[in-house]
């Protein structure tokens, strides 16, 4: 059951970073890109989290991907605030 329930996760953040994609390409912002790549990130976490045996093996190595998406939300963030406000 559990396993059933990371396939759901996975496929929540996988939908998640397709809407962010969505909305890059409808207002241009980095920042969505940037929340795009985190999320599928994520959802490759959490792929791997399934498919790890948990008796043998232990799993903070999954734990990386999840480590890599919040970087980049934070690379994001740090970008968007260095771009300074767009021009009118």
């Amino acid at each position: 059951m559990i396993e059933f329930l990371w396939g759901a996760l996975a496929m929540a953040c996988w939908v998640a970073g397709l809407f962010f994609l969505r909305f890059w390409q409808v207002s241009g912002d980095r920042l969505f890109v940037f929340f795009c790549l985190a999320f599928w990130c994520l959802a490759g976490n959490w792929v791997v989290m399934a498919m790890i045996p948990h008796e043998t093996e232990p799993s903070h190595h999954a734990y990386w991907l999840r480590l890599l998406a919040f970087a980049v939300i934070l690379v994001g963030i740090v970008d968007k605030n260095r771009r300074g406000k767009p021009q009118r």
